[in-house]
């Protein structure tokens, strides 16, 4: 990523997420010199600038997440630091930590004054609240006995503090049951995700001399750019909604596990990353095999045309992955090759959409573009202003690049908090965008085709887009012919 753009998020990480302030009595007697044996580093209080918390070590930090009965960590911090902090140490080690610090501190409510004895309840109650937090944002957390060994812990070391009305108990009660219904939830969505699309490699699909006229087309499903568009949308942000916070630090965990040459057997697989991307580039896919599958020239230059104001009605909307995706299906070779076509298409409205994405200085103008429909989203009444769905590869590839130029550690050995501040920035936004609710209806003969229609290999879009427009020169003659071949001889 581009200095200047890491310059910008923590200026905007800066102004828009509020910092943990200063509370250096609550390290006092706790931080009493306790080493982590396998971190290796001696609890040391958190170091600020101008205010903002920008290193310590994980003791330390731990310790800022913990409330106490005249603290507590702004959400900022919370989602921060649970965010980063499986970078480190695994959810059930972090649980148990914090777990030990609540019982600590609850006993010297419990042996101190008859005043302390009296905000035992409110002390309760922050860390309920934390629990709260920490089981919606990050549920993922408490997928394994040992998470859920120490939640239950905690809390039945809270409920000791209310025994008399027992309110306490019922409200971790409510927040077990909801947590095990979002594990639930997820659980069944991984049961039930598709299996990656295979290309169709037909050879009766694939090498045709004449248009079949029962064959179906986009055409003949949608012919109307915007709802097509529309129809994208909704698919983005049904995928992007099963995407989570810990699935997006999972690559930062999964290279650092790489780069130490290990293998962590906890990892956990990052499929949903891995079947939006898959998403992406079948879009991409069924965009040159809706174009090169077309015999007649006149009818592949309307299908071309009618591709770019599907990305540019994508565009205004906010769909920036789809639009990439649409882009990209044009400009894979089997169709670029296509002179013929591509002489008789209007290319001015593709021009400027190649523009709004041209990869160039860290492809600044899509990154303005970006910025300008998350400024709409921000000021937006409607649920159609708000849609911002980023291009998820480049998106990816940001987070990629601030752990590369970014070291988890300072040569002192604390943890480079400034670091996490902006990554989790990139994450909380990204999280924002993709729980806005879609405004559009859903078409489900225009999503059935768009997720189960035929989709050739690249082998098959070359022979198509041969059979469309005959090879030129001797390299395309010759490839031309080894595919045809190659795809006869294995049928």
């Amino acid at each position: 990523m581009a200095e200047p753009l890491c310059k910008a998020a923590v200026k905007k990480c800066k102004e828009t997420m509020p910092q943990t302030p200063i509370f250096s009595s609550m390290l006092g007697s706790s931080c009493s010199g306790q080493v982590q044996p396998d971190m290796g580093e001696r609890c040391v209080d958190p170091v600020y600038q101008d205010g903002n918390l920008v290193s310590g070590s994980l003791e330390a930090l731990i310790e800022r997440l913990v409330p106490t009965m005249d603290y507590y960590p702004d959400r900022t911090y919370i989602f921060t630091f649970l965010l980063s902090s499986r970078v480190f140490i695994h959810p059930h080690e972090l649980l148990a930590k914090v777990g030990q610090i609540c019982i600590k501190q609850k006993q010297q409510l419990e042996t101190g004054t008859e005043a302390e004895k009296a905000k035992l309840k409110s002390f309760a109650a922050k860390i309920i609240q934390l629990l709260k937090e920490w089981t919606e944002t990050f549920p993922y957390d408490f997928q394994d006995e040992k998470s859920m060994k120490e939640l239950k812990e905690i809390a039945h070391r809270i409920t000791q503090c209310d025994e008399e009305n027992g309110t306490v108990k019922k409200i971790i009660s409510q927040m077990t049951q909801n947590l095990l219904m979002a594990l639930s939830a997820r659980s069944q969505y991984q049961e039930i995700r598709e299996k990656f699309r295979q290309p169709v490699t037909d050879k009766g699909t694939i090498l045709k001399t004449k248009p079949q006229s029962t064959q179906k087309d986009i055409l003949s499903v949608c012919c109307d750019p915007l709802i097509l568009a529309q129809q994208l949308t909704y698919i983005e942000l049904e995928r992007v909604s099963n995407i989570y916070p810990e699935d997006l630090m999972q690559i930062v965990s999964h290279m650092d596990s790489l780069d130490n040459h290990k293998c962590r057997s906890d990892v956990t697989k990052t499929y949903n990353l891995e079947a939006y991307d898959n998403w992406f580039n079948c879009l991409s896919m069924l965009v040159a095999t809706e174009i090169c599958r077309v015999v007649k020239k006149k009818q592949r230059t309307r299908m071309v045309e009618f591709f770019i104001d599907v990305a540019r009605e994508c565009f205004n909307i906010g769909n920036f992955n789809s639009m990439m995706a649409i882009i990209s299906g044009m400009n894979l070779s089997p169709v670029a090759r296509l002179k013929k076509t591509w002489s008789k298409v209007k290319t001015a409205k593709f021009d400027v959409l190649e523009h709004h994405m041209d990869p160039s200085s860290n492809f600044c103008n899509y990154r303005t573009a970006l910025q300008g429909a998350a400024q709409r989203s921000q000021s937006a009444n409607s649920s159609r202003e708000k849609i911002v769905i980023p291009v998820f590869n480049l998106f990816i590839k940001d987070i990629y690049f601030l752990h590369k130029i970014h070291t988890n550690r300072l040569p002192n050995g604390q943890i480079n908090f400034k670091k996490f501040w902006e990554i989790s920035r990139q994450i909380h936004d990204f999280l924002t965008w993709k729980q806005v609710e879609c405004p559009f209806e859903k078409d489900k003969k225009i999503q059935t085709y768009l997720l189960t229609a035929p989709i050739y290999s690249e082998e098959a879009l070359f022979i198509a887009s041969f059979e469309s427009e005959g090879p030129e020169n001797h390299m395309e003659k010759d490839s031309w012919k080894t595919l045809r071949t190659t795809l006869l001889n294995r049928a």
